[in-house]
């Protein structure tokens, strides 16, 4: 089975599930990154969604910097040529659109494309923004702000905004169960 499906596991079935299992079933939730979730397997069990995501963000901490980077640069520019080309994955698809990204006019794609250029210049990776808490213009507003940051904060946002991204992610995977 695919990862264009949506699944539904209960945590219970997470925790109980062989390293293999676990990382096929939420291998995703970080950007091409199923390393994560290879890792967050050992510190099983997960008292609840927000313990599994603790300890995924956890294994993203304590990852050597090069790794780190790996992480941001697996995700898609904004508005960028792969999402014109439809390959994102179809949770950064999702998120793209419910951000307003899939439905740009000329010029907003124009400044997109050159805040994207500008930004992997400064910084030698893709600007990351949890697009499921932002709209369109305020992905654009945040871009020079951004940009006025030096590597080290940049990285430190990006990791940030990963962080939130696979939260959501959790969210729509796990179903919330309460004892």
């Amino acid at each position: 089975m695919g990862q264009s499906m949506r699944y539904n596991y209960f945590l219970r079935d997470l925790n109980h599930m062989s390293q293999a299992d676990f990382v096929a079933a939420i291998g995703h939730v970080f950007e091409h990154s199923a390393w994560i979730a290879a890792a967050a397997w050992m510190q099983r069990p997960f008292a609840d969604r927000a313990a599994l995501h603790q300890a995924m963000v956890r294994v993203v901490a304590s990852a050597p910097v090069e790794q780190q980077l790996g992480l941001i640069c697996a995700h898609p520019d904004l508005a960028g040529r792969i999402m014109v080309a439809g390959e994102l994955t179809p949770e950064s698809s999702a998120e793209q659109a419910a951000a307003g990204l899939t439905m740009l006019n000329a010029a907003e794609m124009e400044r997109f494309t050159a805040y994207n250029t500008a930004y992997r210049a400064r910084f030698g990776f893709p600007f990351v923004i949890c697009a499921r808490e932002h709209k369109k213009d305020a992905i654009l507003a945040a871009f020079p702000r951004r940009l006025a940051n030096n590597r080290e904060q940049e990285i430190a946002a990006a990791l940030a905004e990963i962080a939130k991204i696979a939260w959501f992610r959790v969210c729509d995977l796990i179903a919330d169960e309460t004892p």
